[in-house]
């Protein structure tokens, strides 16, 4: 790990995590990228047994609130699920220019998918939950990707406002 990014597990903490794609390129701004994305999480979510209390996918970054696995750290998750995510979009890219287009990228060879590090945020009360969830929950309007976050479905907003489970169960915190 690099000089001075501590991380603290084992406290029973929810973990604020961001992660971006290398060199903040909108490696996710295809729909169908996205939605890969959340089905992968989904399923680490289900292997790793963790509680996802929220999240939003972005074009070039994912901010997701967890907990730690019942095996492993935060690390070894994300770890787990940005190789799954690159690995799938990597393969899908190789298929031909069809593809590409519609997962939304192409050009140069990337050398990475992912950046190799991540943020990580212990929330210690339920304040800094909502304060966290607010966050995440804006950001599509703040990049004006969408004028209300009702209109972007890679986030766990509905499930909070409207008590709609959104594209992937949520165990709401608040």
């Amino acid at each position: 790990m690099p000089d001075g990014l501590k991380r603290y597990y084992g406290r029973g903490d929810l973990h604020f995590v961001t992660f971006s794609c290398y060199r903040r390129l909108d490696l996710l701004r295809a729909k169908r990228a996205r939605n890969l994305f959340v089905s992968e999480l989904a399923r680490v979510r289900r292997e790793r047994r963790f509680r996802l209390a929220g999240y939003v996918v972005m074009p070039n970054h994912v901010h997701v609130l967890m907990s730690e696995p019942a095996q492993g750290t935060v690390s070894t998750v994300l770890q787990m699920l940005k190789q799954r995510v690159s690995r799938k979009m990597r393969r899908t890219k190789k298929r031909g220019r069809e593809a590409q287009l519609a997962l939304g990228f192409e050009g140069e060879e990337l050398r990475s998918f992912w950046h190799a590090r991540f943020y990580d945020f212990n929330v210690y009360s339920r304040g800094k939950v909502k304060e966290k969830l607010n966050y995440m929950h804006a950001n599509p309007v703040i990049r004006k990707l969408v004028k209300h976050p009702k209109d972007w479905p890679w986030s766990s907003w509905s499930d909070y406002m409207k008590g709609q489970q959104g594209l992937i169960e949520i165990d709401a915190v608040l």
